[in-house]
């Protein structure tokens, strides 16, 4: 009886995975494989190929390696101290942190593009007190600058999630506990205790964090449309252009196949890593 109840709380679940997971993805795949008049092709694939489009793809992976060490770099400190507070996840700090992504994302991105530009409130703030110009906008580094903005969130929770779960009551936690407590008692130095205690504790964290900032880092178009201009064109904008500009699905979805190439890596790396799904805080 309960397995039947089970089974009908999960048919709408399983309707929208069909609907709008699955069905989806199929039509990409067909038509990322086949030509206009039907024909099964590998040459829309194969289009990554080319100079502009691999100049593109390269670009993409660059800035998108940079926002996610960026953010890597950034969330690990912050993880431990609210970890070191023993703040929980429904306190006010971690609320701050959640918050911005409760804003529509695309309101964020327009933000910056207000702040950065040449006639923006950061350059007049500087006018206002004498001090040289920033020309920042549609720049690579204005999009690597909306991406952590936009991303930070995605690797600050994950790590901090798994942080935390080690001054839980489960039994992993205290064997967690235990190497803690033995590498203090030995006298490890605190860089010591962080490089072979709490980095290799907090590797599901990470590496679920990488891939929530690092997948859709590669794939975004509306950072560097807005805070690049049109002078960066990323492997997103390119895809975006041959749906919406050139109305050529089929180039789009060959392209668009490339890129789940990263993302089922991306999931082979969170299934070798995080079994148990430890770094999954949402």
């Amino acid at each position: 009886m309960k397995s039947n109840v089970k089974r009908l709380f999960a048919g709408p679940y399983i309707l929208w995975m069909i609907g709008f997971t699955i069905i989806p993805l199929l039509l990409i795949v067909y038509y990322g494989l086949t030509t206009k008049s039907g024909a099964f092709t590998l040459a829309n694939v194969c289009s990554i190929k080319t100079p502009e489009h691999m100049k593109a793809l390269l670009l993409s992976l660059g800035l998108s390696l940079a926002a996610t060490a960026i953010c890597l770099l950034l969330s690990y400190p912050l993880a431990l101290v609210l970890r070191r507070r023993g703040i929980g996840a429904g306190s006010f700090m971690v609320f701050v942190f959640i918050l911005p992504m409760w804003m529509n994302f695309l309101l964020r991105t327009l933000a910056w593009q207000t702040l950065l530009e040449k006639n923006g409130v950061i350059n007049g703030i500087l006018s206002f007190l004498h001090l040289p110009n920033i020309a920042i906008i549609n720049t690579p580094w204005a999009i690597i600058l909306g991406m952590v903005y936009n991303f930070l969130p995605f690797m600050i929770l994950p790590i901090y999630n798994v942080l935390a779960k080690i001054d839980d009551n489960t039994i992993n936690a205290a064997k967690d506990r235990d190497v803690i407590n033995a590498a203090r008692d030995l006298g490890a130095s605190f860089t010591q205790k962080l490089l072979w205690v709490w980095l290799p504790l907090s590797v599901p964290g990470i590496i679920s964090g990488i891939t929530m900032v690092f997948v859709p880092a590669l794939t975004t178009f509306v950072i560097s449309s807005l805070l690049g201009g049109s002078k960066i064109l990323l492997i997103g904008n390119v895809i975006e252009q041959e749906f919406t500009k050139g109305s050529n699905w089929h180039l789009g979805s060959g392209l668009s196949l490339v890129l789940m190439i990263f993302i089922l890596l991306s999931m082979a790396l969170i299934a070798k890593y995080d079994k148990e799904g430890e770094g999954n805080a949402f």
